[in-house]
């Protein structure tokens, strides 16, 4: 069972091409414009064992806004696609991660409704000239497309950057957990029966 997704997106502030494929090896080309978010979704990628395509062309000469928060939309989406009615996944994920000083945990429900609590204030207003404030809305993003609960906590940390990368790598090991096929999972997993 092929668990790709491609999503083509383009608004008059950005132009998106992003292809996922959830079973991959951790391979990525990742070109948005913005260094930052390269870096972080490269790693999102290696550490979810993701195969992840972007490419965005966006407004990126008036800020980092609407290309974050757009491919943060299409990256939701290419989950929510390629999970399909998500028969046989584990659904849940939850990873704690040490990032040098800093400690974060991610816990995700892969349940068709979306909410968000993010628990990690970042102590500086930019990491480089990326406004940190766009890490909450990027998952913010993510999570209103893929559909899941998306609860993130700092539990401690000093360095901006290691906070940032500690939220994207927990958030890419638990989606890898919530997205594993259970052989024993032979159905969806909800007493609903859909997700």
């Amino acid at each position: 069972m092929s668990r790709t997704a491609k999503i083509e997106r383009k608004t008059a502030e950005t132009n998106i091409c992003l292809t996922l494929d959830i079973d991959g090896q951790g391979n990525s080309q990742i070109d948005t414009g913005v260094g930052f978010l390269d870096h972080m979704l490269t790693l999102f990628s290696k550490h979810g064992l993701f195969d992840l395509q972007v490419k965005c062309d966006g407004d990126t000469h008036v800020d980092a806004h609407h290309t974050t928060e757009d491919i943060g939309i299409c990256l939701g989406q290419a989950f929510a696609s390629a999970l399909g009615d998500k028969r046989g996944i584990t659904r849940y994920g939850h990873l704690v991660l040490p990032m040098e000083e800093s400690l974060v945990t991610v816990a995700l429900d892969l349940s068709g409704r979306n909410y968000v609590v993010f628990n990690a204030p970042i102590p500086a207003a930019q990491i480089g000239d990326f406004d940190s404030e766009l890490i909450e809305d990027f998952w913010y993003a993510f999570a209103s497309n893929a559909l899941c609960n998306f609860h993130v906590l700092l539990h401690y940390g000093r360095n901006s950057h290691h906070i940032a990368e500690a939220i994207f790598k927990a958030s890419a090991r638990a989606l890898r957990v919530a997205c594993t096929l259970d052989a024993r999972q032979t159905g969806v997993p909800s007493t609903k029966g859909q997700l």
